[in-house]
């Protein structure tokens, strides 16, 4: 027996409403990171991480400062819903699972903020 309507299970959404939305968000977000994490790892490779000088030269270049700031909010919103649907399905207690899941969200948020702004900063030159 299912509680849905037949609309809802025709376009996907359930009690909550949100439908799976929030499965494809988790699975776009994993599909984004496969290139832009092989191009993170190729691109190590031929940076001289001993060197800062290198090392910011190679964040200042354009396209770079791009794909690392993708890189950064696609890592990050993924972590976010990964990381929700854990606190979600294992913290007990209703109290319990709102604290952490705001906790969650704001230290992703500064987390991303952060990254992005370190990002602009070295790219624009204020480094």
């Amino acid at each position: 027996m299912s509680f849905k309507s037949p609309l809802n299970q025709v376009i996907g959404l359930g009690t909550a409403k949100e439908g799976v939305s929030h499965w494809w968000h988790q699975r776009l977000t994993a599909v984004a990171m496969l290139p832009l994490g092989l191009w993170f790892a190729i691109s190590l490779l031929n940076v001289d991480l001993t060197s800062y000088q290198a090392l910011i030269a190679w964040i200042r270049e354009p396209m770079t400062a791009i794909l690392l700031g993708l890189t950064v909010s696609s890592a990050i919103y993924h972590s976010w819903l990964g990381i929700r649907v854990v606190v979600e399905d294992y913290v007990a207690g209703k109290g319990a699972k709102v604290v952490t899941l705001l906790l969650s969200s704001f230290a992703h948020a500064f987390l991303a903020a952060v990254c992005l702004f370190s990002i602009l900063k070295i790219a624009l030159g204020s480094v």
